[in-house]
């Protein structure tokens, strides 16, 4: 008898980790694109500090991805028990979040090229004196964010707090695909996807941020023959990709902003996501190239939800500022 109870308790736990394995490689193909994306922003994130700080970079970066999972993950199965229906505006919310921060780099760059055209092109015009203020108090930051230190610790700020949005996401739609299994398991994938999630885009993100190193020590592998000239090469190779690489990374990241951001805007506007499907479904029926417009439309339409968002966000945090900005100063 005791013999067949732990033959049943063994059969029990082998159907249990089946399922986890099963669920786990389900929820992987799910969140592969959020993955990409979170991949592409972090490695953006922590590109630009020195050298020698980088893996210390990604290290803290690594270490608040992980406690923010640590967090999202009880949060998630809470939420989902005591109010599902507060899962959905949650996300949106951030997936503004992520839209804002993606059009206010946009302003950054568009703002710098004016300034650098500007200063080549003869005397500025005059200045408001809010804006003189204004300029002022962003010389002043630009001066403290000077020190090597606190450029750091703004980047591992900044790359944790988009870190928990993206994880965020890929919590809630882990969350989504076992939302049917037994809470054991429901457990089991969270936790496994999560630590996956976390090992596999900072492990990648290391080894990006340091490709630079890889090829200068490749370039220096000494010695005459077939193979050392070859490796010498590809040091060189990888040297003269690397800032193009991270150059794409830092477009691709920002690009990313808004297809996550307004994929997530969209999917949780019912409306939106079936007009959205609708005009994919029509642009599919295109002779020839029906294929490629189907899959395309989607994402070029998220896209522009996101940058759209972005835009009135920051339009509408700008204004907040100005207007509370005039009453401080009026008081």
């Amino acid at each position: 008898m005791a013999g067949a109870s732990l033959l049943a308790l063994i059969d029990d736990i082998a159907t249990i980790l089946d399922d986890v394995a099963i669920l786990t490689k389900v929820a992987a193909k799910k969140t592969a694109g959020v993955l990409g994306d979170d991949l592409a922003l972090n490695a953006q994130q922590v590109t630009g500090v020195n050298a020698d700080r980088e893996l210390p970079v990604v290290w803290a970066v690594f270490k608040g991805s992980a406690l923010n999972k640590l967090i999202l993950v009880p949060a998630a199965l809470a939420i989902s028990y005591v109010a599902p229906w507060l899962v959905t505006p949650l996300l949106m919310a951030g997936g503004l979040f992520l839209c804002y921060e993606g059009f206010e780099k946009l302003v950054h760059v568009f703002r710098h090229r004016k300034g650098g055209a500007a200063a080549h092109g003869g005397a500025a015009a005059p200045v408001p004196a809010q804006d003189a203020a204004a300029q002022a108090a962003a010389r002043l930051k630009a001066i403290a964010e000077s020190d090597p230190l606190v450029v750091e610790k703004d980047k591992i700020k900044g790359a944790v707090r988009t870190d928990l949005i993206l994880s965020a996401e890929i919590i809630a739609i882990t969350l989504g695909t076992v939302a049917a299994a037994p809470l054991p398991t429901q457990i089991a994938v969270l936790v496994g996807i999560a630590t996956l999630m976390t090992i596999g885009v900072y492990g990648l993100v290391a080894g990006i941020v340091k490709l630079d190193d890889a090829g200068l020590y490749l370039s220096k592998r000494p010695g005459v023959g077939v193979g050392a000239q070859l490796l010498r090469r590809i040091g060189f190779g990888i040297i003269g990709a690397a800032p193009y690489l991270m150059k794409g990374l830092s477009i691709v990241g920002t690009a990313a902003m808004f297809l996550v951001g307004g994929g997530i805007l969209t999917h949780g506007v019912a409306t939106a996501h079936h007009w959205i499907e609708g005009v994919a479904a029509s642009a599919g029926a295109v002779g020839g190239i029906g294929g490629l417009l189907e899959a395309v439309t989607p994402t070029l339409l998220n896209a522009a939800a996101g940058i759209a968002a972005g835009a009135a966000a920051v339009a509408v945090v700008t204004i907040t500022r100005r207007l509370f900005g005039g009453i401080g100063k009026a008081a």
